[in-house]
């Protein structure tokens, strides 16, 4: 899970496996895969740090590189 902050100032967790895409016009906007937007304060390159750091957490990335992926 990830620690997002509403624009009211609220944190939550959300589950990142969950996230399509994430926009910046001019707030930060999460669209889920059930078509759900969230505005959160992150940024765009906040989220997707923390999102990098979930697939790092839970091994998913150096699992791709190990089968045979690219670090490209």
């Amino acid at each position: 899970m990830i620690n997002l902050t509403r624009l009211n100032g609220d944190s939550f967790l959300l589950n990142p496996t969950m996230i399509e895409q994430v926009q910046s016009h001019p707030d930060t906007t999460i669209t889920l895969c059930n078509g759900k937007k969230i505005l959160v304060k992150n940024s765009e390159k906040e989220v997707e740090q923390l999102i990098i750091q979930f697939y790092h957490k839970i091994g998913v990335i150096g699992t791709l590189y190990e089968v045979g992926g690219t670090n490209e």
